[in-house]
């Protein structure tokens, strides 16, 4: 349902990546139906301790920044609303302090 809601809002989106757990009748449903390349990130088997999945580092990331703010640790707000304030901050702390990063002056 949630794949089809965002087809429907962006239809530019092609491709989606989707953790291994997905695998199965899924992708073929989104290729069929709502005509999206639904992208299966696996960990292989032999891989053993902590290791970096293409494109899972992204989120795993982003998780990290929403985390750095302790309010975003714990289910602290009541209302949705309140909570999705919460990751916009986040979000805006994170892009303001890139923005004001030193850039080296190009020579």
């Amino acid at each position: 349902m949630l794949l089809r809601q965002v087809a429907d809002a962006h239809h530019q989106l092609e491709l989606v990546w989707a953790d291994g757990g997905y695998t199965g009748s899924l992708v073929e449903y989104c290729l069929a139906v709502l005509a999206l390349v639904l992208a299966i990130v696996k960990r292989s088997d032999d891989m053993r301790g902590f290791v970096v999945l293409p494109k899972r580092w992204i989120i795993e990331r982003l998780f990290a920044h929403l985390m750095r703010i302790r309010r975003l640790a714990r289910d602290y707000e009541r209302r949705t609303t309140s909570a999705e304030a919460m990751v916009y901050w986040s979000m805006i702390l994170l892009m303001t302090r890139r923005l004001a990063r030193s850039r080296p002056q190009p020579a």
